[in-house]
């Protein structure tokens, strides 16, 4: 018991300088991979570098002076890099398919960033979701959702998939429909829609919005309102809209049915 005791002694002496200069390497490392990926986003920030590309492209580096840095700490543990680069070699085909869905988002990653259907910032709809683009990562996408929610997307499937994007355009359209009694005259409730459209200043007037009859209804006459915003006002003027249609449409006295339950009484 002795001997082996002094045999773990003895081992331990000898492998604790190595161990901590692994550690050593280790923290001043993360320190200084952090150090040149906060300079590189600055310096690509002064020129002018696209917020969606500089993201990605400071993400990639992190990853790649990471994987630099546990090379280099497992080599001052005494492994050699050459059998761990052949370990590495021989679990190739393993790892490459248990993480195919990774490398499929890496791919898709690389290209969104390619392609650019989407920045950081803009509004954005895809695989079910409906978000601003918070940032573009290596293997994922990461959204804000309309109710304040995280929403992260694996770039595979967003690339492989249907996006929407509501924000390249600039402007957006706001289909609202609103529907009015048979009694109602057309003509006058086509000019109280249209004032009320004329007289929001986050209505845009070019395109022009637009006011028509789009159906005839069971118990209404339907007319499809269409103003156009600008992206940003698109709440804004869907909410203000209808709020002040309903005030317009009382003011004129026209009316905007709803069901009535009606109660026959027969006498016996």
């Amino acid at each position: 018991m002795e001997n082996y005791l002094e045999i773990i002694k003895n081992t331990i002496i000898d492998f604790s300088p190595n161990v901590l200069a692994a550690l050593a390497i280790l923290i001043i490392g993360i320190l200084v991979i952090n150090f040149i990926v906060k300079m590189t986003k600055t310096v690509m920030k002064k020129r002018n570098v696209d917020d969606t590309l500089r993201g990605f492209l400071g993400n990639l580096l992190s990853w790649s002076l990471k994987i630099m840095l546990l090379v280099m700490v497992i080599s001052k543990l005494g492994i050699e890099t050459t059998s761990f680069a052949a370990i590495i070699g021989a679990a190739g085909l393993a790892v490459g398919l248990a993480l195919q869905g990774s490398l499929a988002n890496f791919a898709g990653g690389t290209l969104i960033m390619i392609f650019k259907p989407f920045k950081v910032g803009e509004l954005i709809e895809a695989q079910g979701e409906i978000g601003v683009v918070k940032e573009i990562e290596i293997f994922t996408t990461k959204i804000t959702g309309l109710s304040n929610r995280e929403i992260i997307i694996p770039n595979g499937a967003l690339s492989n998939g249907n996006i929407i994007n509501y924000s390249s355009l600039g402007t957006r359209r706001v289909d609202l429909v609103f529907g009015v009694g048979y009694d109602s005259d057309i003509k006058q409730t086509k000019d109280v829609l249209t004032k009320v459209l004329t007289d929001n200043p986050k209505v845009l007037q070019n395109p022009t919005p637009t006011v028509n009859v789009l159906e005839l209804a069971d118990s209404s006459v339907n007319f499809a309102v269409r103003p156009w915003c600008t992206t940003e006002n698109y709440w804004d003027v869907y909410f203000e809209i209808t709020e002040k249609v309903k005030e317009a449409l009382d003011a004129a006295g026209i009316e905007i049915p709803y069901p009535h339950a009606v109660e026959i009484v027969k006498e016996a």
